[in-house]
């Protein structure tokens, strides 16, 4: 039975790991230089990790990264002009890391007793700490960019303001904050209220509900 109990916990990891990967693909909005609001994409991760723990929804975070990361480097000029510790560092920022900790989606499962309260706060958290990372990454790799950000793409009375009162690595990480907030805010949006949106479902809910969360 235990063993049955770690088949189906596999399967439906693998399902739902395979379906985030599909979801991913559909951009609502995507910057060019890197990061993209998708079409509930963090949904099935936030899933894994309350239905099976944080432990386990980290360790398939820590996969999904991976193909994301197989992807970026074949879709995308992501690591083009960066040299081999760069790419390490910027890897682990941006595709580990930031989907690993979408595995603590589900640490509140068994502290707030409404299962749609707990899922929702637990994405807020999680997705938060992934903008760190994008923020992290951006600020160490593509400061830059800021003075062409603030200047020519971002033209309007709060990219004047920045070119006129921060210089260096202060505007340089005010251009990584703007830059990775402004699809990572939609991102957490669109997650939560797709998690909401399930926990409204009397079904999905009960059988969310009803697992133990099962640590590795």
């Amino acid at each position: 039975m235990k063993n049955k109990s770690k088949n189906v916990r596999l399967a439906t990891s693998g399902v739902l790991i395979g379906l985030a990967t599909i979801l991913s693909i559909i951009k609502v909005f995507s910057w060019p230089f890197g990061g993209s609001v998708t079409l509930f994409s963090m949904v099935p991760l936030i899933v894994l990790s309350y239905m099976y723990g944080v432990n386990w929804g980290m360790l398939c975070g820590a996969v999904y990264g991976v193909l994301q990361m197989i992807l970026g480097a074949t879709m995308s000029s992501a690591f083009a002009g960066l040299n081999w510790w760069s790419v390490i560092l910027m890897a682990l920022l941006d595709y580990i890391v930031a989907y690993v900790v979408i595995g603590l989606s589900g640490m509140f499962k068994n502290t707030i007793k409404k299962p749609a309260l707990s899922i929702a706060l637990g994405s807020v958290v999680a997705i938060l700490i992934r903008l760190a990372c994008h923020f992290l990454s951006g600020w160490i790799f593509y400061g830059s960019y800021a003075e062409w950000f603030f200047g020519e793409a971002f033209v309007n009375s709060f990219g004047t303001f920045a070119m006129e009162n921060f210089s260096g690595q202060a505007l340089a990480a005010l251009y990584s904050l703007v830059y990775n907030s402004l699809y990572m805010i939609p991102e957490l949006v669109i997650s939560v209220v797709g998690v909401v949106a399930l926990m409204a479902v009397k079904p999905i809910r009960q059988r969310l509900v009803s697992l133990n969360n099962t640590e590795i």
